[in-house]
């Protein structure tokens, strides 16, 4: 098995990051490890470029998101772990496939109508061509699994169909170019909601920074937050049925069974009956127990420019070396002549 994912150097990391993907990337790294596998994971920078940005901010937030991720418990020595502007493969073996890849199926995906809104003659090419550069991410790497949420489905789905038309036109039956990746569904990938809208996803481009906790924030603060996050004036049901209807609780209970590793039917079992004035002192004693160490090797990572950059050019070379074999077949495949 090998597992590639990527994650975009966005600065800022909330917990509804670290739930929500960045812990099951070190889950899976752990089991990859036991099985003998294998995880690429990227900061997807080249990405990054197909919006508006500001360039020194964006290789701020790649070293930060090293610092984070490394923090969460990725190992770089355990997982390769890189960005993709050292890796200029990436970006040839996009090219290549930009060959496969049909005006049509772009056009249908969602994220580019979404992104692109009613002014979809302004937008980047890049931001068109965005999910190219996805399955060039994957294809690289020959990776036999890829994790996807329900907003990332339709993008594996596209990388699988341009591997297996580049395949049907360029490969053989017995030798194919390209592996065609599964998807991988992690399991108890949280989604957390914004504390001020249990109906809004958290996010880091809210402006009201109560709506989210931050990696970077200390316990004084955390506890702040989850004592002025917005509930309802009723008690906490008694079983999980009782939530429906109220996003706000919902999304508190599901934030202190996803960090104290119960089910969500066990924490209702011990608070249920209980209002919001023991709950909340409870949920904020236990995020700042458990987010203490990742917020401690964060703050001292963070200031290390060099320990961070030494782990990226070093993923990296372990990157080009898997990733060349590839695009070199890719090259051969197409009849394209290379010195």
């Amino acid at each position: 098995m090998r597992i590639v994912s990527g994650i975009q150097p966005t600065g800022n990391l909330h917990l509804g990051n670290y739930l929500g993907a960045i812990r099951n990337w070190v889950r899976m790294q752990d089991d990859a490890a036991a099985s003998g596998g294998q995880c690429l994971y990227f900061l997807a920078d080249l990405h990054a470029i197909s919006m508006p940005h500001v360039p020194a901010d964006l290789g701020a937030n790649t070293r930060e998101m090293v610092a984070a991720l490394v923090a969460c418990g990725i190992d770089p020595q355990r997982s390769i772990l890189f960005n993709q502007a050292q890796v200029p493969q990436h970006a040839e073996l996009q090219w290549l496939l930009n060959g496969t890849a049909r005006m049509g199926w772009l056009n249908r995906m969602t994220q580019w109508k979404d992104k692109a809104g009613k002014n979809r003659e302004g937008a980047s090419v890049a931001l068109f061509t965005y999910p190219v550069l996805q399955a060039a991410d994957v294809l690289l790497y020959q990776a036999t699994h890829v994790p996807v949420g329900d907003d990332q489905k339709q993008h594996l789905e596209l990388a699988r169909d341009i591997a297996q038309k580049f395949n049907n036109d360029f490969g053989t039956e017995d030798a194919p170019v390209f592996t065609l990746p599964e998807p991988f569904i992690p399991p108890e990938a949280a989604r957390i909601m914004s504390l001020r809208d249990g109906s809004a996803k958290m996010s880091k481009s809210d402006p009201s920074d109560m709506s989210r906790i931050n990696l970077t924030d200390d316990a004084d603060t955390i506890m702040q937050k989850v004592k002025k996050a917005k509930t309802d004036p009723e008690p906490l049901p008694s079983d999980k049925a009782g939530l429906e209807g109220r996003p706000e609780a919902k999304n508190l209970v599901s934030i202190y069974a996803a960090m104290s590793g119960a089910t969500v039917e066990a924490v209702l079992a011990e608070f249920g009956g209980e209002g919001f004035g023991k709950f909340k002192p409870a949920l904020g004693e236990l995020l700042t127990h458990k987010l203490a160490p990742i917020n401690a090797r964060f703050v001292e990572l963070r200031q290390d420019q060099a320990a961070l950059d030494a782990i990226l050019r070093q993923g990296a070379e372990k990157a080009r070396a898997l990733a060349v074999p590839t695009l070199n077949a890719a090259y051969a495949a197409l009849g394209l002549v290379r010195g």
